[in-house]
Order: C-alpha cells, then structure tokens, then sequence
C-alpha cells in the first residue's frame, strides 16, 4: 500500500518529521516514542502503510516482530530493563491513535519509579469459566 499523505507515521518514514531511529531492516523500523510510557520506549512499524493489525501483511508484521524482539533484548541488556511489554493497539475502541500498524516496546523497571511508573489499566480477576469456555469455542 502507498504511503498515506495524512499519516503521521508515513511522514516519519519519508523523513517529513524528525525521528530518534534506533534500527532499520528492509521492511520494518524502530524510532523512539515521543510520548514514552518508560524510559526506552520504542515503537516499530512498517515501511509500507498498513492501517492496523487486521491489514498489515504477513511479510511485514514478521519483520515488525523480528525487529520489536530485537529492540526488547537491547532494552534488557542495554537499559538494564528487568522486563519488557509489546503492546499493539488494534482499533480506535482498542487505544489505537496512529493508524498505521505499530508495536510499542515498552522497557519495565522493577522499583524504579524514575524510568517506569506504568501501570495495568485493569485489575485481572477470575472469570466464569463456562463463559470463558463457550467463548473460547466461538473463537476456535
């Protein structure tokens, strides 16, 4: 898919809007979030426009891993991140802002409130089991 004029992203990638790029390969790069929920946060995305995690290509999104997988070692060995969370946000109703597909890297930091202050937005609880289970059939 060609680039999208309107696409932040897509911009990025064309060199309109200045980036911090951390890593490139043939089909996928890595820039610094500008609006970063730790410190090392990434994100990595296509070179070629996908609108979402529903229309990105096979090809690409292997590529996005790859490389997202790269940038989650380099944050532990690097920053000394004692963990790592990939995050995609697929849909408006999902927290999704920039449509065009990306993965956020997100370095965690076990008590140290100065680089990592994120939390779940949600609390997990137990659910009913018959739900989760016929649920579960709908999906497979």
């Amino acid at each position: 898919m060609p680039a999208d004029p309107d696409c932040i992203f897509c911009k990025i990638l064309q060199g309109e809007i200045p980036s911090t790029r951390i890593a490139e390969t043939e089909r996928a790069i890595a820039f610094m979030d500008i609006n970063p929920g730790t410190a090392g946060h990434a994100l990595v995305i296509p070179r070629e426009h996908s609108t979402d995690l529903l229309d990105i290509p096979a090809e690409d999104l292997h590529a996005c891993t790859d490389l997202a997988r790269e940038i989650a070692a380099r944050a532990k060995d690097r920053l000394g991140a004692d963990g790592v969370n990939l995050l995609n946000c697929c849909g408006e109703d999902a927290w999704q802002s920039v449509f065009h597909f990306h993965l956020h890297v997100i370095p965690r930091y076990k008590d140290q409130p100065d680089k990592d202050d994120l939390r779940l937005p949600w609390v997990p609880t137990p659910g009913d089991m018959d739900d989760i289970r016929a649920t579960g059939e709908k999906l497979a």
